[in-house]
């Protein structure tokens, strides 16, 4: 069964559908709240988790409880991050590098067509990571306190594997991840309105238009023409996932917005897998992207330059195996 959840991992230099290099607005979000007259009796609320889901909503849960089952079925979706059945060398760790951080899965600036597979530059964020969630109006407050605080102990793995800053915060975001759902997309046009201002019609509609088959992406971006440090990304992880495939979304999209773009389906154990075998970041993923984050690979850098570095540092990681 192949991947169902994919990934936009753009340059805004490269990108035809940005109208800007600078897509994000850095301005602080107005807050206006007239004041309002004490009634005399208390008013009843409705509670926010009292809304009901739509028709299509309610179609796509019942979709995605459905694939999350047939997998589980199938003894697919692994949370052990591998084991003893799933040995890697550290040629294959370097190769499999190669093929998920130096190739990108779809063609820059042509929407969900696949690229060719052909090798590219090194691609990274250079500046601190600051991961900012913003929950749909239709997600429960349940809900949205298990995502955060699942975003939360995954931000803190993610900085000590990577040895890179990365956190999650309340202001000020440059990584944003919107967990939104069917029911949330006039927010979601006015949330993409707020902080990808520059994005054209044609970018936006994959935000906003996504088949079911795309469980969840990520659009990382540069400042410009020649840079491939990452300064800003959006990731769109839909509500109507049941728990684990959710989490899945999160673990996948943060991983690939931070560089990791491409999935191989040689790399084993690994999320960048079209098998679905494992649903949480890896033993082996992890080592991704120690290798990525080495201060000797810098942002642009060929893969040709960047190959005996990999290879070196794959030993390294790899402790006992081949050379």
């Amino acid at each position: 069964m192949r991947r169902r959840w994919s990934h936009l991992l753009w340059s805004c230099a490269a990108l035809a559908a940005l109208s800007a290099c600078d897509p994000f607005s850095t301005a602080p979000v107005r807050t206006d709240t007239k004041p309002q007259a004490r009634p005399e009796r208390p008013v009843q609320v409705a509670l926010p988790d009292a809304r009901t889901p739509s028709p299509e909503a309610m179609d796509l849960r019942r979709y995605y409880a459905r694939v999350q089952e047939d997998l589980l079925a199938q003894g697919l979706l692994r949370v052990d991050g591998g084991g003893v059945d799933t040995p890697f060398t550290d040629q294959m760790l370097a190769r499999n590098f190669e093929r998920i951080a130096l190739a990108e899965e779809y063609t820059r600036g042509a929407g969900l067509q696949p690229s060719n597979g052909a090798l590219s530059e090194i691609k990274k964020w250079t500046i601190p990571v600051r991961v900012g969630v913003t929950f749909g109006e239709s997600l429960p407050a349940a809900d949205q306190a298990r995502d955060r605080e699942e975003l939360s102990r995954y931000t803190r793995r993610l900085a000590r594997v990577s040895g890179h800053p990365i956190s999650l915060v309340s202001s000020q975001p440059n990584f944003h991840v919107l967990i939104m759902g069917e029911d949330d997309k006039d927010q979601l046009r006015d949330t993409l309105d707020r902080i990808a201002p520059g994005m054209e019609a044609s970018s936006r509609a994959i935000f906003l238009n996504l088949p079911r088959s795309i469980h969840c992406l990520v659009v990382a971006f540069a400042d410009n023409a020649a840079s491939s440090a990452y300064r800003q990304a959006v990731a769109l992880v839909r509500t109507e996932h049941p728990q684990l495939t959710r989490r899945a979304c999160i673990h996948e999209e943060l991983a690939q917005g931070l560089g990791l773009a491409n999935d191989d389906q040689n790399a084993r154990p690994s999320i960048f897998n079209d098998d679905e075998e494992f649903a949480l970041l890896t033993s082996h993923d992890e080592l991704l992207l120690k290798i990525l984050y080495d201060p000797r690979l810098r942002p642009g850098m060929s893969a040709e330059e960047a190959r005996p570095i990999v290879w070196s540092l794959a030993q390294e990681l790899v402790e006992g195996g081949p050379s």
